[in-house]
C-alpha cells in the first residue's frame, strides 16, 4: 500500500518500487508537499487518520518508516471499533 501511494501521489523521479525500503525518500526526490498528498492517499486507502504524533519528516523519510506508522494507526483503528463491527 505504501509503494502504491507513493506511486500515486508522490510524484517521485524514480519508481518506488525500485528503491530500498531504507532508501531516504527525500533523498529520492519526495518533497513536503508530496508527502502530505502521500498521506492523504494513506488515509483514504487504509481509511484512517494519522495522529498529530506522526506528522512529522522522519516518519516519510523511508518506505519502512512509513510502512510502520500505517501498521501503528491502523492496528490502533482496529483496536478502537467495537467487537461487533469488526
Amino acid at each position: 500500500m505504501v509503494r502504491s501511494s507513493l506511486h500515486r501521489a508522490g510524484r517521485l523521479p524514480v519508481d518506488p518500487w525500485t528503491l530500498g525500503d531504507d532508501e531516504n525518500l527525500f533523498d529520492a526526490g519526495l518533497s513536503s508537499h508530496a508527502s502530505v498528498a502521500v498521506l492523504v492517499d494513506l488515509e483514504e486507502s487504509a481509511q484512517v487518520e494519522f495522529p498529530d504524533h506522526l506528522l512529522r519528516r522522519s516518519t516519510f523519510s523511508t518506505i519502512a518508516t512509513l510502512r510502520d506508522a500505517l501498521d501503528h494507526v491502523t492496528d490502533t483503528s482496529a483496536a478502537a471499533q467495537p467487537e461487533a463491527s469488526r
